[in-house]
């Protein structure tokens, strides 16, 4: 899409309100350098490897300046209302619940589920980050049947920095595919002469009712992994959605969250498959967290560059945030394993305590991690604040 004129450019030339933060210190280990109020109603975190990220929540989406330190609030926030010229539409009643970078991060994609309490969505706005307009509503169909998306994730791990990009992965219960925005003969479609138009399903299957996935994620090579409400660990390749390459039994866990690696897989492995580790809590820090609160929102070091590992993973509890160093995780010499028999677990981590219940926690780019930290900075959300936490070199 053709942006709109320069002159209509509601993103640059934001007041910088970063040094209106005031920096708060925690330990050694972990060390908080910046917490912004973030007017409420936080849904959904879309970081950002250029020069912003992005924090959708009940009035609109809030716009973020990228540092090595963390992220920044500029001063911008584009409603829902409908109410001017930065608005998103009438969206004030369905506030997305996701949000999704693409097109070196110029265009974002919003999805909003009409039914509260319930992930899938038939539609889907997409909005042209330069502009902060809504260039077109998608609806998704499938043999001329409307059908429902859980989630949306990028073809890749860092696809949402191609400028070409116009396909991205869909699922739902007992689905998985390739949506593309452009139509069959591989044109953009002309969305100026539809009222509402349709998504290209390129590939993917519907699979028996029973499936319940819930959750997926894709690696930097374009494979994808599934997790199902049983449990079921399920992988497949980037050349075929209809049969997994590799599924793992249920580890008597339903799976509601996967995070994004660098690196996937080329084939099936059979008895080769590595054991498997279990990530949890000490009882004392399960307890404190609530035993009805589940792990939701796993995340990676965010790696794109060739020949550089992930080095921590990040999930969210109730009010924790819980560091894994994933180098410690893959050792099977690590001192957690040496008395453990059958399924081992690891339990050293790192914790992120707020003052209330966590919507989302992101490490930003790898660009943007510092000479004196491991890692770069990670980005904690909760519905009324979002801080940066940057770890150190301490072991």
């Amino acid at each position: 899409m053709k942006p709109e004129a320069a002159d209509d450019s509601m993103w640059e030339d934001a007041e910088d309100h970063s040094l209106d933060s005031t920096p708060v210190r925690g330990s050694q280990e972990l060390m908080e350098e910046f917490e912004e109020a973030a007017n409420g109603g936080i849904q959904s975190l879309a970081l950002g490897a250029l020069d912003n990220s992005f924090l959708v929540n009940d009035l609109g989406v809030q716009v973020y300046r990228n540092h090595n330190r963390g992220i920044h609030g500029k001063g911008i926030c584009v409603k829902f209302d409908g109410g001017d010229s930065r608005s998103l539409g009438n969206m004030s009643n369905l506030t997305p619940k996701k949000a999704l970078l693409m097109r070196a991060e110029t265009n974002m994609m919003l999805m909003s589920p009409p039914n509260e309490g319930k992930p899938n969505a038939t539609r889907l706005k997409q909005v042209d980050i330069e502009t902060g307009k809504i260039v077109t509503e998608w609806k998704f169909e499938k043999d001329g049947t409307d059908i429902t998306m859980r989630d949306i994730t990028n073809d890749t791990k860092g696809s949402q920095l191609d400028p070409s990009e116009s396909t991205f992965l869909g699922l739902d219960d007992n689905r998985l595919c390739q949506w593309d925005m452009r139509d069959r003969k591989g044109m953009v479609q002309n969305i100026a002469t539809s009222d509402s138009p349709v998504l290209h399903w390129t590939q993917g299957h519907q699979f028996s009712r029973g499936a319940n996935f819930q959750c997926f994620a894709s690696t930097g090579d374009g494979s994808i992994v599934i997790g199902s409400l049983d449990g079921k660990i399920r992988l497949y390749s980037k050349t075929s959605m209809r049969q997994a390459k590799t599924a793992f039994p249920g580890l008597w866990f339903a799976n509601y969250s996967y995070g994004k690696t660098k690196t996937g897989f080329s084939g099936r492995m059979g008895n080769k498959i590595p054991a498997p580790r279990l990530l949890k809590l000490t009882p004392l820090d399960s307890h404190l967290a609530g035993n009805n609160n589940k792990f939701h929102g796993g995340h990676f070091s965010w790696v794109t560059e060739n020949g550089k590992q992930e080095r921590h993973l990040v999930a969210t509890v109730a009010k924790f945030s819980v560091i894994w160093d994933f180098r410690q995780v893959k050792n099977s010499a690590h001192e957690c394993y040496r008395n453990q028999q059958g399924l081992k677990s690891c339990y050293c981590y790192k914790i992120v305590l707020k003052d209330e219940s966590i919507v989302e926690s992101r490490f930003m780019h790898d660009k943007f991690a510092v000479s004196d930290s491991p890692e770069a900075p990670l980005v904690v959300a909760t519905p009324m604040k979002v801080g940066s936490i940057s770890l150190s070199g301490r072991r």
